[in-house]
């Protein structure tokens, strides 16, 4: 699975780790009751709209950040898809729309190249460029799961029907989400003060208490839209701090992105599951 020893990564993961552990621990996980829920919505194209039973389930209030991450390396030696292969895709302002830059320096340390920083004063950020692979490994470590498609669209929704959680006016956004809020992506903004990720939780909670549901970064999830994909596929939900209304316009409750198992991007992320 790529584990292997950095001596000078796992002291420094110790000393970030001894402080009062992990925003997603503070925040702790929400009680999703078991019970007959309401997907997706009419016309959407992915996936019918339609009913499912789920089990009840404990998610993540928050995102899982960089001070977790760093946890999982130090304990493990655990070495990303992007450290080995060094194919990791980030933005800068100026690119075309949906255009990304290869980084071979880019990974979860320096999750938008090394020219452009590391994390050291972002360990509450939500780690970046490690691929559907890499979250497995996590996971497996910290006994816990990806949510399915169908439970994070549950717990994201909280009980409405609507496009988004407060509606159906992407207006609110802002109030809610790390998104772009630029025309374009020529230049670079920082409308709501982050260009990038922001620290989890900084932005308003959905009616059930979780946060960045919307916008930060795209969440990993299992599950397949369809029978016929490729095993090398997964899934990822709730637009990130590159979606704007211009382009992608994926942060709502229904949308579900597509990404290669190996692929990492200093825009995906996730958030885990307990039993419930």
């Amino acid at each position: 699975m790529g584990y292997t020893q950095n001596n000078s990564w796992l002291v420094l993961a110790l000393l970030l780790c001894w402080q009062p552990l992990m925003a997603q621990q503070r925040a702790g996980f929400v009680l999703v009751p078991k019970g007959i829920y309401e997907v997706s919505k009419n016309a959407n194209t992915q996936r019918p709209l339609r009913k499912v039973a789920v089990d009840s389930f404990r998610i993540a209030a928050c995102e899982t950040t960089n001070r977790q991450f760093a946890a999982f390396v130090a304990a493990t030696g655990y070495v990303t898809d992007a450290e080995r292969m060094h194919n990791a895709l980030v933005f800068q302002p100026g690119l075309e729309e949906f255009r990304w830059l290869g980084d071979s320096t880019a990974c979860w340390r320096y999750p938008n190249g090394s020219s452009r920083g590391g994390i050291r004063d972002r360990m509450e950020h939500p780690v970046t460029c490690i691929s559907y692979h890499d979250v497995q490994a996590y996971c497996n470590w910290a006994k816990v799961r990806l949510p399915t498609l169908d439970e994070w669209e549950i717990a994201c929704r909280a009980g409405t029907r609507t496009n988004y959680f407060f509606g159906d006016n992407d207006k609110a956004i802002q109030s809610y989400a790390n998104i772009w809020h630029g025309h374009d992506h020529k230049k670079a903004d920082t409308t709501d003060g982050y260009m990038y990720t922001s620290p989890v939780g900084h932005f308003k909670p959905n009616p059930w208490g979780l946060y960045d549901m919307y916008g930060n970064v795209f969440e990993f999830c299992t599950g397949k839209i369809s029978t016929a994909e490729k095993p090398a596929v997964a899934h990822s939900r709730g637009g990130s701090w590159w979606c704007s209304k211009n382009a992608c316009h994926a942060f709502n409750s229904y949308n579900i992105g597509t990404v290669h198992i190996r692929a990492s991007f200093s825009n995906q992320g996730f958030r885990v599951v307990k039993k419930g």
